[in-house]
């Protein structure tokens, strides 16, 4: 993924999105959803309904990209300015939502040290 600072546009979704949409559902919930072009290079954040799941689109000039963080005990925690129709977030909060700091608070959530998956 190129990194975070590097788009110069990164808008949040404040309505939660179905996690089965991928790439085509995505772009076209820009589009017709926030009234922005999928095609002009900005980062585009979705959250599900429980907030554990965090998938992120952007058009690179040839073609899609999405990428997706789940967490495993906690929550995103997106910023307050929830009533506006199209959030724009900085690269920063991108960046810390993506360490897992819960925004509001500014405070990294605990790490989770697990032995095996299964």
């Amino acid at each position: 993924m190129r990194p975070v600072s590097s788009f110069l546009k990164i808008y949040f979704h404040r309505e939660p999105i179905d996690m089965r949409k991928q790439i085509n559902g995505l772009s076209i919930l820009v589009e017709q959803g926030m009234n922005l072009s999928p095609l002009d290079g900005a980062l585009y954040l979705f959250l599900n309904a429980r907030a554990d799941i965090l998938k992120i689109l952007y058009w690179d000039k040839t073609g899609f990209a999405l990428w997706q963080k789940r967490l495993e005990k906690n929550r995103f925690l997106p910023p307050r300015n929830m009533a506006e129709r199209n959030i724009i977030l900085t690269s920063k909060q991108v960046e810390l939502l993506l360490e897992g700091y819960d925004l509001s608070k500014l405070r990294p959530h605990d790490e989770i040290n697990y032995k095996k998956i299964c």
